[in-house]
């Protein structure tokens, strides 16, 4: 029995697309879901799964111009995502409307044009692999440039962190401090769309936004000191990644998917089970409430 646990276990990553694609996972659970963590303080979650869309069109677009050039195609999906932040911080300034509902005007928009673009170019991009990702044909160029870029969002994320923690919750302050909260906010939104783009490529525009919001959520249900927070997303996506890539290989399941939905798995306990307001807790709370008052 343990033998066939430890051969269940150990055996797919005796291929070494199979190590890429962990490294890979590894690299992106170490950065995004600390972006999550952020992207839930300050209520912005939504504002993630947009922009996860926005970046299509800079993909495409980069696709035609220079073909598959994953750095080229990286660059075209941050700067699509940064004009979409741009454009939606623009209208909310203007029209009086929150920032997340212009977003949610735009990445509509934005992916439609994407798939417009490759459709009617009869582009050999497969939509599929850019809506989904394919992490299982990571190869040695991509993984350096996921782990070069995930390093990049740590050293910056290190540097900023308090910066980033006070804009969210007192932007005042940190105007007092001599930092302008609008710059932070900026820099802040430039991760969320460097994190989201270097995903692409392994999740897909559309799910890359999973790994970065469900452990973060997931995470709000077990502690509320942001560093606990912090260290059980991160320990959700590196457990859900690799439990997704175990079951995808072993299954024949595509493993982009598999990962998400552990991920939503993992957040579904949580809600459930969770001693911050999970429904047990919640269910649990009137009885206990009604024998203090006797």
């Amino acid at each position: 029995m343990l033998d066939t646990l430890l051969w269940w276990l150990t055996s797919p990553f005796d291929y070494a697309f199979m190590r890429r694609a962990l490294a890979a996972c590894v690299a992106l659970s170490l950065t995004a879901p600390i972006i999550g963590v952020l992207l839930t303080l300050r209520g912005m979650s939504l504002m993630g799964e947009a922009l996860s869309h926005a970046i299509l069109p800079g993909v495409a677009v980069s696709f035609l111009l220079a073909g598959f050039s994953l750095p080229l195609m990286m660059l075209g999906g941050l700067v699509a995502g940064l004009a979409t932040v741009g454009i939606a911080s623009s209208i909310s300034l203007i029209s009086g409307l929150k920032e997340d509902a212009a977003m949610a005007s735009l990445f509509l928009v934005a992916m439609a044009t994407g798939v417009m673009v490759i459709t009617l170019a009869g582009s050999p991009l497969d939509l599929g692999h850019v809506l989904f990702g394919s992490i299982l044909t990571v190869n040695r160029n991509t993984l350096l440039l996921v782990a070069a870029t995930a390093s990049l969002i740590l050293i910056a994320l290190a540097m900023t962190f308090r910066a980033l923690v006070v804009e969210c919750l007192d932007p005042v302050f940190l105007t007092l401090q001599g930092r302008h909260a609008g710059w932070t906010h900026g820099l802040f939104m430039t991760l969320v769309v460097l994190s989201l783009v270097v995903g692409f490529q392994t999740l897909g525009t559309l799910m890359a936004a999973g790994l970065m919001l469900l452990p973060a959520a997931a995470a709000r249900f077990w502690s509320q000191r942001l560093e606990s927070m912090i260290a059980m997303a991160i320990g959700g996506a590196l457990a859900a990644s690799l439990a997704g890539l175990l079951v995808s290989y072993h299954a024949g399941l595509p493993s982009g998917p598999t990962i998400i939905l552990l991920t939503g798995v993992g957040y579904v306990i949580s809600l459930v089970a969770g001693p911050h307001h999970g429904l047990i807790t919640r269910w649990r709370m009137p009885a206990t409430d009604t024998a203090h008052g006797h």
